[in-house]
């Protein structure tokens, strides 16, 4: 039978877009995370290293790329060559799955740089594209998230409101609550759309173990991010 193969970043959005992909009955094959170089205009950039570990909690298997360096191109070249790596590995998962490849799975959310960019590589590879959260009001999947029972941690921000004492921070029903406020002050995401902050799932319906962490944060007084020390599977 032909499989899904889900784009996975360990972040909440990628991993809520997997969520509901096995919910509506996918037959979702791999997952596939690019690590990419800093400050990519395509993919979530922090803390991709532990996607294995988040891989093995939920039980499918996983396939890594590396996006490579493209810091002397603007913007939509660079998402372009970007785009190339993602687009060589689906391509390869294609002749390996069993059946082949029907669709991927992606959880985008507003960003028409990175929905456009998708669409047009599936519509080359011939296969479908699902997007469960895509322009869908941002506190309704906030509150999905959090009702699923996704533990949803922050690991990297850099926007105006968000200080030093969001990194690490449990998103829950307060802390969307306090970032509602921040977005009426500062403009602030709800979901971090535009790199406003970045996230790791670190528990969820799907995962058999939580991800537990050890880590110290880094903060320059404008933005900080989590510098992970250890990470592990606990029980389950």
């Amino acid at each position: 039978m032909a499989g899904w193969v889900s784009l996975f970043s360990g972040g909440k959005d990628s991993a809520w877009a997997l969520y509901r992909a096995l919910d509506d009955g996918l037959p979702v094959a791999r997952l596939l995370t690019v690590h990419p170089e800093e400050d990519s205009h395509l993919y979530h950039v922090p803390a991709t290293d532990l996607a294995g570990l988040a891989a093995a909690s939920i039980g499918i298997e996983l396939h890594e790329v590396e996006s490579g360096s493209h810091d002397e191109l603007d913007s939509g070249a660079r998402g372009d060559a970007e785009l190339e790596p993602l687009e060589r590995a689906l391509a390869d998962l294609a002749d390996d799955l069993d059946g082949g490849l029907t669709g991927v799975v992606a959880g985008a959310v507003e960003s028409e740089f990175q929905q456009t960019r998708i669409e047009a590589l599936c519509e080359r590879l011939g296969i479908e594209l699902y997007t469960p959260l895509w322009q869908r009001d941002p506190r309704k999947l906030a509150d999905a998230m959090v009702a699923a029972g996704f533990e949803i941690r922050v690991v990297a921000v850099a926007a105006a409101g968000l200080d030093e004492s969001w990194l690490g921070r449990r998103l829950d029903a307060d802390a969307f609550d306090d970032l509602e406020i921040l977005h009426e002050k500062y403009g602030v995401h709800l979901l971090g759309e535009g790199g406003g902050f970045e996230t790791l799932v670190t528990d969820g319906p799907h995962m058999a173990r939580p991800i537990e962490l050890d880590y110290e944060t880094e903060w320059d007084g404008v933005r900080g991010r989590l510098r992970i020390r250890d990470a592990w599977l606990g029980d389950g």
